[in-house]
């Protein structure tokens, strides 16, 4: 057995603590979902990812005036311009957004997850881009993931009144 002292292990014992006591990975972070029932808060892995994607974020000052960014859409019956072809419910929706955001932790390419996930028309055509935009330009809780971000980083998943997003900033 091996006595060396594992900073990967105490770091990873960290941020699962940060993670119980904040109620939810950092911001910005990329995490793969969990067992359907959480034994910590006895939530389901769908309400545990209600309650993330819901999450409010702080404006920061520093924050540029326009940034460019890339999304996935994943849409839920009753979402703002869902189409009716869209059934899943909102859980059902949550849960497939958390389950591309894992899927970009171990590599699969955001151009790749937004073919596979997105329900945003022509979103496989642009590969996700919104180009450039501001914060009145989309929905409040999109503009405050999204702006908080830094250069190619991934957000958790956000939800907002079409669906529920995974928002990557290219610029």
């Amino acid at each position: 057995m091996n006595n060396a002292f594992c900073w990967r292990c105490l770091l990873g014992a960290i941020v699962v603590w940060m993670t119980a006591a904040c109620g939810g990975a950092p911001s910005g972070a990329i995490s793969s979902p969990v067992s359907s029932q959480s034994k910590a808060s006895g939530q389901t892995a769908a309400e545990r990812c209600l309650s993330a994607a819901a999450a409010k974020r702080e404006r920061h000052p520093s924050e540029p005036d326009r940034i460019g960014v890339k999304h996935v859409l994943v849409k839920y019956a009753g979402a703002k311009r869902a189409p009716e072809a869209v059934t899943r419910t909102r859980e059902q929706a949550c849960l497939r957004a958390e389950e591309a955001l894992a899927k970009l932790k171990d590599g699969v390419s955001f151009t790749e997850i937004v073919r596979l996930y997105s329900d945003e028309s022509g979103a496989e055509t642009r590969e996700g881009s919104l180009g450039r935009i501001e914060r009145g330009d989309v929905a409040p809780a999109f503009a405050d993931a999204a702006f908080e971000l830094h250069l190619n980083e991934v957000s958790a998943v956000v939800e907002t009144p079409f669906g529920f997003h995974v928002i990557l900033r290219v610029e």
